[in-house]
């Protein structure tokens, strides 16, 4: 377009009134250059409009990331964020607020639209795979800590434990320490008080968390057999079958909980 006296532009429907052309209408960003004209940079775009879109948002920490996306876009002139239903909204009102624009934006936090995270097969969504195993990995890191920890003081300090005391009380510990993990994670990750952050991990995947320690446990003391062999390189060994059986008995279930419902085990 080039430069154009400052008087010439005008908004209308329909047109906009530059020297002698007439050219067709479009969202513009006016600068003022030194010579008193403005340099009219456009891009031509929809009207300013507020739309709504169902998002894989679940909570504050979610919008906080969300947020520096947000304010540094253009077009995006308001936001919000409504956490109160199953499945959270996100509002934008501004110019050439479409869903692959939405999209574009969240994707590089993680985070999609439902309809077009709906456009793929449901089992296919590799970032959602992604951030099932990360979280399955947060999972298994913290139950491993009190489990194996269990099992190695039980076996060397109490080798006349009984089995399933044995396995009962590995899967207690773990219990206990992913869960003071996930606490932990919460309050320093996404600010959250520390006994709102032990609700929300309580409110978790309690039932991915079991799973994976029976899944962990069994598969432990069927190698070794419940017995102490600390000199026995095949007693270390025996963890790599047991941390691979309990992070892959969970995983399908977190990957259906946070394609369905948006909810993630941590």
């Amino acid at each position: 377009m080039g430069l154009v006296p400052k008087y010439f532009v005008k908004t209308c429907s329909g047109f906009k009134e530059g020297r002698s052309k007439k050219i067709p209408f479009f969202a513009v960003e006016l600068r003022w250059e030194k010579n008193g004209f403005l340099n009219m940079e456009a891009v031509q775009s929809e009207q300013m409009q507020e739309r709504t879109f169902p998002t894989t948002l679940h909570c504050e920490g979610c919008v906080s990331k969300i947020e520096p996306l947000l304010k540094n876009e253009e077009r995006v002139k308001e936001w919000s964020v409504d956490l109160k239903p199953e499945i959270k909204t996100l509002t934008l009102r501004g110019a050439g607020i479409t869903q692959d624009f939405v999209e574009s934006v969240i994707s590089k936090a993680g985070y999609h639209t439902l309809s077009s995270e709906k456009a793929s097969g449901f089992w296919t969504d590799l970032k959602a795979w992604n951030r099932a195993g990360f979280n399955t990995l947060n999972c298994l890191i913290g139950c491993s800590i009190g489990d194996f920890g269990m099992v190695f003081f039980l076996q060397a300090f109490y080798p006349a434990t009984p089995l399933m005391v044995q396995m009962i009380l590995a899967i207690i510990a773990g219990l206990i320490t992913s869960i003071s993990l996930e606490t932990t994670i919460l309050r320093w990750r996404e600010r959250f008080s520390w006994a709102f952050a032990l609700k929300t991990a309580f409110g978790m995947s309690f039932l991915s968390m079991v799973a994976m320690e029976i899944a962990m446990t069994s598969t432990d003391f069927m190698i070794t057999g419940g017995k102490a062999a600390f000199a026995d390189p095949m007693y270390w060994l025996a963890l790599v079958p047991a941390l691979v059986v309990g992070f892959l008995t969970p995983l399908p279930y977190n990957y259906y909980k946070l394609k369905k419902f948006n909810q993630a085990c941590h």
